[in-house]
């Protein structure tokens, strides 16, 4: 008999449990290695799940709208038709033995509620706790093979039913292929304050789910954006205001428009180029020491429609033309909505913006978003009286920004000087953002 088990994949280095958006098999259907059979919403987005064995999709375990643990069993994969009855069966009779337990099985509740830190292998699985597969556990119990000596050779070092077998004699060892392969992601860099994708047009109100009188569950998305901003509140941190004339970027911006330019693009150019000057800024904070990046990619955060934000990453913003860099966040922001992204696009960022100037904003302070060691909030460009260098008084444009940085790695002369250049850039030679 094979029955196997399909898991909740880890699908990012900060999720801990997924919801199941849709099942793209029904019970009964034959299903090929390699072939989606759910969708799964994580952290960040909805993401295919492909099997890694063939056979018949025999018992759905979490249904359509529900959530599961990373490392949790969501259904059954018989090979063979005639197994699709005994694994019902048998989810049954797991069912049915794990009423009375307090104790769940593949992941503790406990687990779900707080916050997890991913092993290497991407499961959420605690040192200590023994997980087991539910014919496992029926196997060990009719074999009176004490599961605690056993070492898992399962997905995420789950115990199966093979490893009884070997622990008996009954058979040889076996290597189990996992049904999700865990991927190793890089940091997943968290956003805080809410922005929106472009400057260039009114953004659209964000729309409230919100119903007097009731609570409203926290999303996917949410929950991740609750957890990064608590770990934010251990960093010691300083900000650093500056004000900076925009009459140049102005124009710059209504001449090139029309060639699908954003401003969020030209914000992003002018910051990566002005952090090959300052390093620092675009480094972060490790136990063993400063981790200089190689790469400048630039975050921006995006506000979601149903709830909580995402961070799109312009890879490379330093030396990707302007136009190119436009049609990259175009398209960002286009999947960010449908929940397509990739996690490298939304976990690589080395340097944050928050935008908040199409709202009107004057000035505001951003949370440092986890893993990184700046995050820039950008205030809404206004026509200022200013005097001018001849004595007199002129009208510029002028907007407020303000940078927030990790304190461990970097200084406040550090902060100052990447702001005078950043100005400088805008204010001076904002036409070199072209070349």
């Amino acid at each position: 008999m094979s029955i196997n088990e399909v898991f909740m994949p880890a699908l990012s280095s900060t999720m801990t449990e997924g919801k199941i958006v849709s099942w793209v098999k029904s019970p009964g259907d034959k299903v090929e290695k390699g072939e989606t059979v759910v969708v799964v919403e994580s952290d960040k987005a909805d993401m295919d799940v492909e099997t890694f064995y063939e056979g018949y999709l025999a018992h759905i375990i979490v249904p359509a709208g529900e959530t599961a643990p990373v490392g949790a069993a969501i259904a059954y994969i018989a090979e063979t038709e005639a197994e699709i009855a005994t694994a019902k069966s048998l989810a049954n009779a797991d069912g049915a033995a794990a009423t009375p337990t307090p104790d769940p099985v593949p992941v503790a509740t406990a687990a779900v509620a707080a916050p997890v830190t991913a092993s290497q292998n991407g499961s959420n699985h605690q040192p200590g706790r023994v997980v087991v597969s539910p014919r496992a556990r029926k196997l060990a119990k009719e074999l009176r093979v004490d599961l605690n000596t056993l070492k898992g050779s399962g997905p995420y070092g789950r115990i199966v039913a093979e490893d009884v077998e070997v622990a008996v004699g009954k058979v040889q060892p076996v290597t189990t292929a996992p049904s999700i392969p865990p991927q190793p992601q890089p940091p997943v860099s968290v956003p805080t304050p809410i922005s929106t994708p472009t400057p260039a047009s009114t953004p659209a109100p964000v729309v409230s789910s919100s119903v007097p009188g009731q609570v409203v569950p926290f999303t996917t998305l949410q929950n991740a954006v609750v957890r990064g901003m608590v770990a934010s509140l251990s960093v010691p941190v300083f900000r650093v205001s500056y004000t900076i004339s925009t009459d140049g970027l102005d124009k710059l911006y209504k001449q090139i428009k029309s060639k699908g330019v954003t401003m969020t693009a030209l914000l992003a150019k002018a910051v990566a180029v002005t952090l090959q000057k300052h390093p620092i800024l675009n480094a972060s904070y490790s136990d063993q020491g400063v981790v200089n990046h190689s790469n400048i990619n630039v975050s921006v955060a995006v506000a979601m429609d149903d709830g909580g934000l995402i961070t799109p990453v312009l890879q490379n913003a330093d030396a990707v033309d302007i136009y190119s860099l436009s049609r990259t966040w175009k398209s960002l922001v286009e999947r960010a909505r449908a929940k397509q992204l990739q996690p490298a696009e939304y976990n690589s960022g080395t340097f944050t913006l928050s935008n908040l100037g199409m709202f009107g904003v004057d000035t505001f302070d951003a949370i440092l978003p986890p893993g990184q060691g700046s995050i820039l909030a950008i205030g809404a460009s206004r026509p200022q009286v200013v005097a001018t260098q001849d004595g007199l008084f002129g009208v510029r444009q002028q907007m407020q920004v303000t940078i927030t940085c990790d304190h461990r790695i970097i200084y406040g002369a550090d902060a100052a000087g990447f702001l005078q250049d950043l100005a400088k850039l805008i204010e001076t030679n904002p036409q070199s953002l072209t070349m």
